[in-house]
């Protein structure tokens, strides 16, 4: 997968332009503020991710001292797992994505007909994105088991940051408007 490029940022969607003079309330602001803060620890975390993945490749700490740092990432929320290396950094990314392709993007959907190609989009890149989490993990148990070089793993951590970093962008470029106007959830406003 690290080989070609995993999707068309040209073709992406655009959401519907705001209505003019919408009154958006505090508690709207606030929802669509709160994606870009969630986003920003992913960030943060996708940046500690690599910079551990340059220690091992430095030779200044091993894989499974890399495995266990990601283990003690700050959010652990949810059962499902991807793998060991996972357990945390990707429990997080799935996490956000289950929440949202549950609960955020159906409320959406319901709310503006014009967003259905954006949060189709999005959905479909949170599947991407798994598969990149799920090969950033296998990378890393390649080389604790000493079956993988370490460039391998570089390029695919290269590749999740790439994906990841450019889903979020397009994700709060796109739907924060409507989330400070819809909320998260029916009523919520």
């Amino acid at each position: 997968m690290a080989d070609h490029e995993l999707w068309d940022e040209v073709q992406r969607p655009a959401a519907p332009p705001a209505p003019a003079g919408f009154p958006y309330t505090p508690t709207g602001r606030a929802i669509g503020a709160h994606l870009g803060e969630v986003h920003e620890h992913l960030r943060h975390e996708l940046e500690q991710l690599r910079q551990v993945i340059a220690e091992v490749r430095g030779g200044r700490t091993s894989a499974a001292e890399a495995r266990e740092f990601i283990s003690e990432l700050t959010m652990r929320q949810h059962n499902w797992a991807i793998g060991a290396y996972c357990a945390n950094y990707c429990r997080v990314v799935t996490t956000h994505h289950s929440l949202e392709d549950a609960a955020v993007f159906p409320h959406l959907r319901r709310s503006d007909s014009g967003l259905v190609p954006v949060l189709d989009r999005l959905e479909a890149e949170h599947v991407i994105i798994h598969g990149v989490l799920e090969e950033v993990d296998r990378a890393l148990v390649d080389v604790m088991g000493e079956q993988s070089d370490l460039l391998a793993l570089q390029e695919v951590t290269d590749l999740l940051s790439a994906v990841l970093i450019s889903h979020l962008d397009y994700e709060e470029a796109q739907i924060v408007e409507p989330l400070s106007r819809y909320g998260f959830f029916p009523g919520q406003l």
